[in-house]
């Protein structure tokens, strides 16, 4: 869902007007005036209003996939996933998933009614669900969403082609980005409940927050998250008549996770660095794995680096992995507040060249240590974790106004 760009240029973050601050509503006001009284009369934009509402989701035809993407030609291909494809559908620009049903193919019926629910949440910071196909042997699922121009975070923070280059070079892009994900997921939680079949309302585990499945956008950065209700009709997230089923087996001592790993059904998706300890040893995706995974996507944030790098070990003569979980705590260890800061500057992101508050960023860095504890009853719940991030970003233009950061420059998303 993102495309590489060259030479384009983008505005350097400023602090964003009314229409769009954390937890701000994409509807826009107008005020007008007349000449014979003071009072103003508020009016909505239709067409405002029209982008904000959700739309009627629609369940394609695998034929329409496969024409539309030209039979999945590699031509079509998004560079930032190998099995995803960007192609016009309905005179829609689209971006189409394939992700394999993991507990069995739903009917036609059962599908609708999974996308109807989860097409019901939208948000600012989410990228918009069109639809989905089930495809021709119903072993797959089609995910259809809308194509958001811009970069992946991962891309936008590690440049393989210039490793010195980052668009997001200033402390205040970075906490915009960490505002816009932080509310994302507090909607996803919170506010986008899906029905299970019993009827009762269910909350929504994403499963899929990591930098490579956030999009960054132009002009003013801000940070939509990809992939939304995937979990859901893909049946990665349990309805209520097998989650007892599911928890039972993940739970059985005498069931071996060799077995359930050979167990389509039983099998989560999960990318190595993002996923929580309890993911790896049952497959239990929950709330609290998303926050886990979130707290991982913070401390890329503040370091610039990826979840796990290997470096040679020249002693040993061998490749050592290395945690970014670990060195953040190694720079946070210190109980001296000297030297913690000082270890602090030293892990956060040299390209940012030593320009930020230094008191948020700790507090930043603790935040997303929290959301990565090993015990997820320990890690704090989407609300939390968005109002915290949400007064840091306050904080952190109330930095920039402070100290004059000049605004008359400019930026490219692409390498130097």
């Amino acid at each position: 869902m993102c495309k590489s760009k060259k030479d384009v240029l983008a505005a350097h973050p400023t602090p964003r007007p009314s229409s769009r601050t954390p937890q701000s509503v994409s509807s826009s006001f107008t005020r007008t005036t007349t000449a014979t009284s003071s009072s103003s009369i508020s009016s909505i934009s239709l067409s405002s209003l029209r982008d904000s509402l959700p739309e009627r989701p629609i369940l394609y035809r695998p034929s329409e996939i496969a024409s539309a993407t030209s039979n999945f030609h590699p031509s079509r291909r998004l560079p930032s996933a190998s099995s995803g494809w960007r192609c016009t559908l309905r005179g829609r620009d689209a971006a189409v998933f394939l992700r394999p049903f993991r507990r069995g193919p739903p009917d036609s019926a059962r599908l609708l009614d999974r996308l109807t629910s989860v097409s019901r949440g939208h948000n600012v910071s989410l990228v918009r669900l069109l639809g989905a196909a089930a495809s021709a042997d119903g072993s797959d699922l089609y995910v259809v969403y809308e194509y958001v121009p811009g970069a992946s975070l991962a891309s936008c923070l590690r440049n393989p082609k210039n490793p010195d280059f980052t668009v997001l070079s200033t402390w205040t892009s970075r906490m915009q980005v960490a505002a816009d994900l932080a509310h994302g997921l507090e909607y996803i939680h919170n506010h986008a409940a899906v029905s299970s079949p019993a009827g009762t309302p269910r909350p929504i585990v994403h499963n899929r927050i990591k930098s490579s499945a956030i999009i960054v956008t132009e002009p003013s950065f801000n940070a939509k998250i990809c992939h939304f209700g995937t979990a859901i009709l893909s049946g990665e997230a349990p309805d209520d008549v097998d989650a007892a089923a599911a928890a039972a087996t993940a739970t059985d001592p005498s069931t071996s996770k060799a077995k359930r790993s050979n167990n389509r059904e039983m099998k989560i998706e999960g990318s190595r660095g993002y996923m929580a300890p309890e993911v790896s040893d049952s497959g239990a995706i929950s709330q609290k794995s998303d926050i886990f995974a979130l707290g991982v996507v913070l401390l890329e944030l503040l370091s610039g680096e990826g979840p796990l790098k290997y470096k040679v070990d020249n002693a040993k003569d061998e490749m050592r992995r290395v945690s970014l979980i670990e060195t953040a705590r190694r720079a946070m260890e210190s109980t001296a507040e000297m030297e913690r800061r000082k270890n602090v500057r030293r892990w956060i992101d040299r390209r940012l060249k030593d320009s930020f508050p230094v008191e948020v960023a700790e507090r930043l860095a603790r935040v997303a240590l929290d959301c990565v504890h090993a015990d997820p009853e320990e890690r704090p719940d989407a609300t939390r974790v968005a109002g915290a991030v949400s007064k840091m970003y306050l904080e952190s233009m109330a930095w920039q106004e402070s100290i004059g950061v000049p605004r008359d420059f400019t930026v490219s998303l692409g390498p130097r």
